[in-house]
């Protein structure tokens, strides 16, 4: 299982109930009807494929950053790239159950 969580950016296990409860912002990665069919309350939606264009609005949620959609594979994806636009602290919870 080590290997999988490492293989989709998911890393060492967090408590993420912890980091939101101390101002950690949720980013949903999943489509719109997706994120409109159940979503975890609070979190933020942005499809993966309108990250890079409304990046300042994401650079704006601050950090600690917790970014999830289905199964994580899409939250990796956005991950690099919100790393690469200078975000440091971010985790990616793979499912948005998860949270």
């Amino acid at each position: 299982m080590g290997l999988l969580r490492k293989l989709l950016g998911l890393g060492p296990k967090v408590n993420y109930k912890e980091l939101i409860d101390n101002g950690a912002k949720v980013l949903d990665v999943r489509s719109t009807g997706e994120f409109s069919s159940g979503h975890f309350k609070g979190s933020k939606n942005i499809p993966l494929d309108q990250v890079s264009k409304r990046m300042p609005e994401i650079l704006k949620l601050g950090e600690p950053l917790i970014v999830c959609c289905k199964s994580g594979m899409r939250a990796s994806n956005a991950m690099s790239t919100i790393k690469k636009a200078g975000v440091k602290e971010i985790y990616n919870a793979g499912g948005w159950t998860n949270l």
